[in-house]
C-alpha cells in the first residue's frame, strides 16, 4: 500500500503561479512512478504530468507544456508540480498517483491515489 497526501493548492489569479507537493508513504518512494491527473467539474480526469522512478524521465500533457513542471526528490519522498502562467480552464482537482511498476508514463499503470487537493484560477 501507499499513501499519498497532497497539499499547495488554493486560489490564484490568472497567470499567477502555484506548485503542489504530494508526500508518499508506505512504499520505497525511489521505486516508484508518480504523476499528477487533473478532474474539472463535468469533465473526465485526464493524466497532465508523470515521473519515472529515477525522476529522469518525464511526461508533460501538451495543454500545459512549457507552463507546468513535474520534480520528483526521492529522499523526501516528495513529488512537486509546479504550474506557473495559470489559466482558468486549469481550475480543476489535482490528484497525486503512484505507479507501483516505476515508470509513471502509462496512465493506466496508476493504482494509488491521493484525495485531491483544488485548484482555482479566478480574478
Amino acid at each position: 500500500q501507499v499513501q499519498l497526501i497532497e497539499s499547495g493548492g488554493g486560489l490564484v489569479q490568472p497567470g499567477g503561479s502555484l506548485r503542489l507537493s504530494c508526500t508518499a508513504s508506505g512504499r520505497t518512494f525511489n521505486t516508484l512512478g508518480m504523476g499528477w491527473f487533473r478532474q474539472a467539474p463535468g469533465k473526465e480526469r485526464e493524466f497532465v504530468a508523470g515521473i519515472n522512478w529515477s525522476g529522469l524521465i518525464t511526461f508533460v500533457k501538451d495543454a500545459v507544456k512549457g507552463r507546468f513542471t513535474i520534480s520528483k526528490d526521492n529522499a523526501k519522498n516528495t513529488v512537486y508540480l509546479q504550474m506557473n502562467s495559470l489559466k482558468r480552464e486549469d481550475t480543476a482537482v489535482y490528484y497525486c498517483a503512484a505507479d507501483p511498476a516505476g515508470r509513471g508514463l502509462d496512465m493506466r499503470e496508476y493504482d494509488y491515489w491521493g484525495q485531491g487537493t483544488q485548484v482555482t484560477v479566478s480574478s
